[in-house]
């Protein structure tokens, strides 16, 4: 049943905002691989794209404080690009949770802001695989 849900909210999601998100980040990802030194920004931002386009069933998990450098990369980060896609993921929570469908779908959106803001330092998971993590004696 578990698996049927999240099919029906990653369908949902992809045909209400995971396009419109999923192209935003790629358009990143793009410009930001025209330079050699800004490459890393762009894997960052096709790693999203694609966690962004089918989100439900899989998390975002903390891999521990990022590097200096990796610091660095999430301020740059942000002014560039984190807060422009952080706006949109705000744009399209707003305009979903208009309807009682759309509210997990709107919380989502939100629960997606982090990463889209500070994305190195961070892993995408399986749900099940961050719930291990979560718990490592409960195998």
């Amino acid at each position: 049943m578990r698996t049927v849900l999240t099919l029906v909210l990653n369908i949902i999601w992809l045909l209400t905002a995971g396009w419109a998100l999923f192209l935003g980040y790629v358009l990143a990802g793009a410009l930001a691989c025209i330079l050699v030194v800004t490459i890393p920004f762009g894997l960052a931002s096709f790693r999203i794209a694609s966690f962004v386009l089918w989100p439900f069933g899989r998390e975002v998990v903390d891999r521990g404080r990022p590097s200096g450098v990796g610091t660095i990369g999430n301020v740059v980060w942000f002014l560039v690009a984190g807060w422009w896609l952080a706006l949109g993921h705000i744009a399209t929570a707003v305009a979903q949770a208009v309807t009682i469908i759309g509210i997990p779908l709107a919380w989502a959106n939100i629960k997606l802001i982090p990463v889209t803001c500070f994305p190195f330092g961070k892993e995408i998971v399986a749900t099940s695989d961050a719930r291990a993590r979560m718990y490592p004696t409960a195998r």
